[in-house]
């Protein structure tokens, strides 16, 4: 495999660096990655986590606190453990992990990658065509509803999800450029959803507040109050919901395109804005959903649109798009490294669409979004792990030297010794999350060093070569 070089015409919008150092001309100022992550995670999922938190029966106490530390550890994941790899190495996710399991292995891990993206994705479809039905009078499915309701439904999530394959096409700096647009509009209507909403509930203390909360819970658990999260649940979850990305090191992909490992802390404005500020602000419009209809569905569009009429609709629209073309872009660079294994002229462009309609395939079907906070344990739990590989590869083998990592080749094309370290503690994660009902969320980080370990293990005569 040659050493890759920055490509010459790096001034090229087209040009994704997909098996090449990003070139210097090409690197990204701090803005684009604030307004991309800020975009990214005061979006879609917000509106659906929020109130999975309510209906899961979590106390007030444990989401401010919970979400408070467990974020923090997000971006420190995102900031010392990724961006710093990203930063000096420069490739992709994809092209990195080859170097070191190599191309057929990379293979079966991109399929993986990219069909959980694209079900993420899907997902984020989900909420922006609850939105969007709302005009049009078309029956939204419910959170008991596993399959889509109507034909209108499905038309809809067609049409949303060929706009945002398109735009996801077309490449990073498009992907950037929409969010850092949205990103400021929407993360004031989260902000107003959340004030109109505690205004709708209509208390003045924290003690009127906390019965409140507790009497939502019990009408939407049909008069029970026991909750399946505690404190440590919902903090493992804020850590671990972007496990993929952070730890699991996806988001090398982002990262190679900064100028400074720094810019990590970036994802601060995701993990506060969105995943701290936004999930509890839909939260609470579900919370004021049932004391003002006695209506604990929490299907995004209308509950937002309770609120907050067009601007909630239209930010409900734009929120599941800017989570969406960020997860497709992803998915598209995962099925451009499988495929270019047989079609190495295949464009980026292409892949991504694909995988744009494959999540969009993904959309029509509800399930995805209503077991949403079941899918990002499970699909943490079987991404993260690789991470591990590429962070022990990076700091025993290379020495955290980027020529050592570019000039080498993987012993074999089908790593075995990447695999078992992969797949031992994903399978004994999965059996337990299946047979015994442990929490997904409470795997990502026990299967990630597990992994790490057996990499080491199984390398140990020359992973500490000097």
């Amino acid at each position: 495999m040659p050493l890759p070089k920055p490509a010459r015409d790096s001034s090229s919008s087209s040009n994704e660096y997909e098996r090449e150092l990003v070139s210097k001309n090409s690197l990204k100022g701090a803005n684009k990655f604030w307004g991309m992550y800020a975009g990214e995670h005061a979006a879609g999922t917000e509106f659906m986590i929020g109130p999975l938190f309510l209906l899961s029966g979590v106390s007030l106490q444990n989401i401010f606190l919970g979400l408070l530390f467990g974020n923090l550890m997000a971006v420190l994941s995102w900031r010392y453990l990724c961006a710093p790899i990203a930063t000096q190495a420069r490739l992709t996710l994809y092209y990195h992990l080859e170097k070191i399991a190599g191309k057929w292995l990379v293979l079966l891990y991109n399929l993986a990658n990219g069909v959980l993206f694209c079900f993420l994705a899907g997902a984020m479809i989900t909420v922006s065509a609850t939105a969007v039905g709302i005009p049009f009078n078309a029956p939204m499915p419910s959170i008991e509803d596993l399959y889509p309701n109507s034909i209108s439904f499905v038309v809809i999530v067609l049409a949303v999800g060929v706009v945002i394959s398109i735009v996801a096409s077309l490449g990073y700096e498009t992907v950037a450029k929409f969010a850092n647009i949205a990103a400021p509009w929407m993360v004031l209507v989260f902000l107003a959803c959340g004030i109109v909403s505690f205004k709708q509930l209509d208390v003045s203390s924290w003690s009127t507040l906390n019965a409140l909360w507790t009497e939502s819970i019990a009408f939407a658990q049909e008069g029970q109050t026991e909750s399946t999260m505690g404190f440590w649940s919902v903090f493992l979850f804020a850590w671990f919901c972007n496990a993929a990305m952070h730890v699991g090191m996806s988001d090398l992909s982002v990262f190679r395109f900064a100028k400074r490992a720094s810019y990590g802390w970036a994802t601060s404005a995701g993990m506060y804005v969105g995943h701290y500020m936004a999930w509890i602000a839909a939260a609470f419009m579900l919370a004021a959903q049932i004391k003002l209809l006695q209506d604990a569905n929490p299907v995004p569009g209308p509950m937002a649109n309770n609120v907050t009429g067009l601007a909630g609709i239209i930010c409900v629209i734009v929120a599941g798009w800017t989570t969406a073309n960020p997860t497709i872009y992803r998915a598209g660079l995962a099925f451009q490294g499988m495929i270019q294994t047989f079609y190495p002229r295949v464009s980026r462009s292409k892949t991504t669409f694909v995988a744009g309609l494959v999540a969009t395939f993904a959309g029509v079907f509800p399930a995805f979004a209503w077991k949403l906070l079941g899918f990002v344990g499970i699909y943490g739990t079987i991404l993260a792990p690789i991470g591990a590989i590429i962070f022990c590869d990076w700091h025993f083998r290379c020495k955290g030297n980027a020529d050592t990592l570019h000039r080498s080749q993987p012993a074999t094309p089908f790593n075995l010794t990447v695999l078992f370290a992969w797949l031992i503690p994903v399978g004994v994660a999965l059996y337990f999350i299946q047979y015994a009902g442990v929490t997904p969320w409470a795997f990502p980080l026990p299967c990630w060093i597990a992994c790490g370990a057996l990499y080491l293990l199984f390398n140990r005569k020359t992973t500490f070569a000097s």
